[in-house]
């Protein structure tokens, strides 16, 4: 079988580093804050390029709390992109606002710009951008609109540590951005675990005060926070594979090279484009057909793993029919049936990599 994703293959490449870690932790009883948590912050600041990190309990709680730190008025409208996981926007309503979304593009899969254009009203306050199977959104055109409509930008880099705009670092763009650490993002811990980067020290400091309870100094609450934190356990986890991250993410850029040049003659699927100005990460690789379920057994029963993200556009689930957006003439409404995600990641080689491709394209002959 070749897996889609193979977290004990990559745990055994670094077995020693993170057991010694671990066993580290336990010997310091620093399970909750403490100097892990601390390096593993000041490491990740520093990889991301960002003045401060704050690091949390997931990457839904980073969202929250980074929306809750911008203290917009209730029930402000927040753009927030069509196609993605239902946390980029479940945040946004449970904060008290409202979910506006916006179309996305057909092969890059990030937001369309011209259709956040159309979706601005007075009520508008935030643009959630969120850079989708790795690729980042285009951030010049989005901070344009930021500035010519006075909003909020939030980056939503759950799926993107490392990619770059421009040559920047995605994470020092926005207002403010969050990361995830689950266990399968390219950068992820062994549980739970998320961080916000932002360039601002009152965004940071008022972020770091509402997950801990509206403090930061013990029993010293200035407002009714939550509890959100990253324990010790994971951050020291995080700071081994954070050494690995740029390998791990340059092997993930060369999977997709190999799959754009073995699949590029196929007709029946729709490639992913990666921008000129982008650094892509690849999280995932993401190909479009009309026999998706179809293609996705062929290679199932022949021992390729897949996936797909998402089998439903956000507009259309159940949760969100109250808003009408799901007979909205949008690309993301109608591509949803037809995405399929291949394997990739540094556990696959060569000869995994033929197979997938040679697999493929006997589905169609």
């Amino acid at each position: 079988m070749i897996k889609f994703l193979d977290l004990s293959a990559q745990y055994e490449s670094i077995k020693q580093e993170i057991d010694d870690a671990v066993n580290n932790v336990i010997d310091d009883a620093a399970f909750i804050g403490g100097k892990y948590v601390s390096m593993f912050e000041e490491e990740f600041a520093n990889y991301v390029g960002a003045p401060h990190c704050v690091t949390v309990a997931n990457g839904t709680d980073a969202l929250e709390i980074a929306i809750e730190a911008l203290d917009l008025p209730l029930n402000s409208e927040i753009i927030v992109p069509a196609n993605s996981f239902i946390a980029s926007s479940e945040a946004v309503s449970r904060m008290g606002h409202k979910v506006i979304f916006a179309d996305c593009d057909p092969r890059s899969y990030i937001l369309c710009v011209d259709d956040v254009r159309n979706r601005i009203t007075k009520n508008t306050k935030a643009i959630i951008c969120v850079h989708l199977y790795g690729h980042p959104c285009d951030m010049e055109q989005l901070l344009q609109i930021a500035e010519e409509h006075n909003l909020y930008i939030i980056e939503d880099c759950a799926q993107a540590h490392g990619a770059k705009f421009k040559g920047r670092s995605v994470g020092t763009i926005g207002d403010l951005a969050t990361f995830s650490f689950y266990p399968g993002k390219n950068l992820g811990a062994y549980g739970d675990g998320g961080a916000i980067t932002t360039h601002r020290f009152d965004l940071a400091n008022k972020c770091r005060m509402i997950a801990n309870h509206g403090r930061i100094t013990k029993y010293d609450h200035e407002f009714e926070g939550r509890n959100s934190r990253l324990d010790g356990l994971q951050a020291a986890i995080l700071s081994v594979k954070l050494k690995y991250l740029n390998d791990w993410t340059e092997k993930r850029i060369e999977i997709a090279d190999y799959y754009l040049a073995g699949l590029n003659q196929v007709s029946q699927i729709i490639l992913p484009v990666r921008q000129s100005w982008a650094k892509q990460v690849y999280h995932l690789f993401v190909i479009r057909t009309d026999e998706r379920d179809a293609l996705a057994n062929f290679l199932n029963n022949s021992g390729i793993q897949t996936g797909v993200h998402y089998p439903i556009s956000l507009p259309k689930l159940q949760a969100y029919e109250y808003l009408g957006q799901k007979n909205d003439n949008m690309l993301a409404n109608k591509f949803d049936k037809s995405l399929l995600s291949l394997p990739i990641g540094e556990h696959l080689n060569k000869q995994d990599l033929d197979k997938v491709i040679g697999t493929i394209k006997s589905y169609f002959s």
